[in-house]
């Protein structure tokens, strides 16, 4: 019966979501206490669009992404992802994103592989050997699949968990800071493979302080400052509200004013 159910709610979700958006996000609200890290943050992002989410330290940029994946609970507001309420439909929500944090909590004592059996197993991914052995190829991991989590440098802990969330071929990824850590070759890699996704109708979400090194692959930019949203929109519409063609990066000090 859940599975009939669930099976309702999500044709309906797809018949009567004509908007376009991956991700909805309407006066979302979160405080810790007497720290508010979300002020009524309210922006959109568009189904197979490549969005950097970007801010000053304390912006609110984790804790806005960690409450679209369903991790944290909103004080208030409506937040959306592929089409389902991020409270209401939480599972149908997490079966359908994948999230990479910062600092990847890995399973110490499993294997690059076994990190992908446990994946496939929890998302029901069929064909999940051949899936695994182009993610190791793509990903330059062939050589540490029987290799332990604790044995693994920062740069190749990013890499399986990058590898797990590619995996399940989720409908929104959720990229907080993912290239720390990576070395050139890799980031490039990463870029590649988010344009991929992307052109597959795929939305990645990344928030990042390299600026510099997302700007060829956005087009969609929200800026956020002190739990507030500063800027939502097109790359192209950010440049052309502040009168100038320079780089995301210059956009970037223009609408914060922290360049000091």
């Amino acid at each position: 019966m859940r599975f009939h159910s669930e099976r309702r709610i999500v044709l309906s979700n797809m018949q009567n979501d004509t908007t376009g958006l991956a991700i909805e996000v309407r006066e979302f609200y979160k405080d810790y206490g007497q720290t508010v890290a979300a002020d009524g943050i309210s922006f959109s992002v568009p189904r197979g669009t490549i969005a950097t989410l970007v801010g000053p330290n304390g912006a609110g940029k984790t804790t806005t992404i960690r409450t679209l994946c369903g991790i944290l609970r909103p004080t208030s507001g409506q937040l959306s992802v592929a089409g389902f309420d991020v409270q209401t439909q939480a599972l149908l929500v997490k079966q359908r994103i994948a999230y990479v944090p910062d600092d990847p909590p890995l399973f110490e004592t499993l294997t690059v592989w076994e990190h992908l059996q446990f994946v496939a197993s929890a998302y029901n991914v069929s064909d999940w050997q051949t899936k695994s052995e182009q993610l190791l190829d793509s990903l330059r991991l062939e050589t540490k699949r029987s290799a332990l989590a604790s044995e693994l440098s920062r740069g190749m802990r990013q890499k399986i968990a990058i590898a797990c969330a590619y995996l399940h071929d989720p409908e929104v990824l959720f990229l907080d800071e993912p290239l720390t850590g990576l070395d050139p070759a890799a980031i490039r890699m990463l870029k590649k493979t988010m344009v991929q996704r992307a052109s597959t109708g795929a939305t990645v979400l990344v928030s990042s302080h390299l600026l510099a090194l997302v700007e060829d692959i956005c087009s969609h930019l929200i800026v956020l400052r002190k739990g507030k949203c500063l800027f939502s929109g097109s790359l192209q519409a950010a440049h052309e509200s502040l009168g100038h063609t320079g780089s995301l990066e210059e956009v970037f000090f223009s609408l914060t004013g922290d360049e000091e």
